[in-house]
Protein backbone atom coordinates (compact mmCIF):
# COMPACT_ATOMS: atom_id res chain seq x y z
CA UNK A 1 0.00 0.00 0.00
CA UNK A 2 1.90 3.11 -1.28
CA UNK A 3 5.40 1.08 -1.03
CA UNK A 4 4.81 1.40 2.61
CA UNK A 5 5.49 -1.88 5.13
CA UNK A 6 3.20 -2.73 7.70
CA UNK A 7 5.51 -1.45 10.93
CA UNK A 8 5.11 1.78 9.08
CA UNK A 9 1.92 1.80 8.56
CA UNK A 10 1.17 0.95 12.72
CA UNK A 11 3.93 3.82 13.46
CA UNK A 12 1.55 6.39 11.42
CA UNK A 13 -1.71 4.82 12.88
CA UNK A 14 -0.09 5.26 16.75
CA UNK A 15 0.67 8.54 15.81
CA UNK A 16 -2.61 9.84 14.41
CA UNK A 17 -4.20 7.66 17.48
CA UNK A 18 -2.20 9.71 20.16
CA UNK A 19 -2.99 13.23 18.39
CA UNK A 20 -6.36 12.62 18.64
CA UNK A 21 -6.44 10.54 21.48
CA UNK A 22 -3.59 11.42 23.73
CA UNK A 23 -1.15 9.25 25.24
CA UNK A 24 -2.96 8.06 28.30
CA UNK A 25 -6.37 6.77 26.21
CA UNK A 26 -4.02 4.92 23.73
CA UNK A 27 -2.32 3.08 26.81
CA UNK A 28 -5.56 2.68 28.43
CA UNK A 29 -6.83 0.95 24.49
CA UNK A 30 -3.89 -1.03 24.00
CA UNK A 31 -4.31 -2.25 27.68
CA UNK A 32 -8.21 -3.20 26.75
CA UNK A 33 -7.03 -4.77 23.83
CA UNK A 34 -4.89 -7.08 25.01
CA UNK A 35 -7.70 -8.27 28.15
CA UNK A 36 -10.05 -8.59 25.36
CA UNK A 37 -7.30 -10.88 23.51
CA UNK A 38 -6.74 -13.03 26.79
CA UNK A 39 -10.07 -13.70 27.05
CA UNK A 40 -10.79 -14.70 23.50
CA UNK A 41 -8.17 -16.86 23.70
CA UNK A 42 -9.59 -18.38 26.77
CA UNK A 43 -13.17 -18.41 25.62
CA UNK A 44 -11.69 -20.47 22.32
CA UNK A 45 -9.56 -23.16 24.48
CA UNK A 46 -12.50 -23.47 26.60
CA UNK A 47 -14.47 -24.37 23.29
CA UNK A 48 -11.85 -26.54 21.57
CA UNK A 49 -11.76 -28.67 25.27
CA UNK A 50 -15.33 -28.98 25.04
CA UNK A 51 -15.17 -30.11 21.50
CA UNK A 52 -12.57 -32.68 21.96
CA UNK A 53 -14.64 -34.16 25.42
CA UNK A 54 -18.00 -34.04 23.08
CA UNK A 55 -15.98 -36.20 19.86
CA UNK A 56 -14.72 -38.43 22.70
CA UNK A 57 -17.68 -39.08 24.61
CA UNK A 58 -19.36 -39.88 20.49
CA UNK A 59 -16.34 -42.38 19.68
CA UNK A 60 -16.72 -43.73 23.25
CA UNK A 61 -20.61 -44.40 22.87
CA UNK A 62 -19.80 -45.34 18.95
CA UNK A 63 -18.01 -48.45 20.88
CA UNK A 64 -19.87 -49.39 23.39
CA UNK A 65 -23.08 -49.85 20.74
CA UNK A 66 -20.65 -51.85 18.33
CA UNK A 67 -19.85 -53.99 21.02
CA UNK A 68 -23.04 -54.57 21.95
CA UNK A 69 -24.42 -55.51 18.84
CA UNK A 70 -21.79 -57.93 18.47
CA UNK A 71 -22.82 -61.60 18.86
CA UNK A 72 -20.88 -63.75 21.84
CA UNK A 73 -20.30 -67.03 20.27
CA UNK A 74 -17.46 -67.95 22.04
Amino acid sequence: MFGLGITEIIIILLAIGILLFGSKKITELARSMGRFTGEFKKGKRDMEEEIKKMNSDDENNDAKKEDANTPNNL
